[in-house]
């Protein structure tokens, strides 16, 4: 498997998963993971260098989630009845 494999495999592996991972989260999902973490960082050196070529190759679209608000109408205004004083 070549590096560029690697990365792409990883890379899909992260929008799957839903983002950018950790060493330790990646690690936890053990034999599910594309690549195993040694021979990642045994190519690239550390971890953070394995994040940054999956970032700039192969970018990680997060799923963005837009938050709806619910948007509450004022209540009708009651109609006040002025009252008017008769003069007599």
């Amino acid at each position: 498997m070549t590096k560029n494999m690697m990365i792409k495999a990883v890379s899909d592996f992260f929008t799957d998963k839903g983002g950018v991972m950790d060493l330790a989260t990646y690690k936890s999902y053990g034999s599910d993971a594309p690549v195993r973490d040694y021979l990642l960082r045994r190519q690239f050196g550390s971890w953070n260098r394995v994040l940054s070529v999956v970032t700039n190759r192969y970018p990680v679209q997060e799923a963005v989630v837009e938050e709806v608000k619910e948007v509450k109408k004022p209540a009708p205004k009651k109609a006040v009845k002025k009252e008017t004083k008769d003069v007599e």
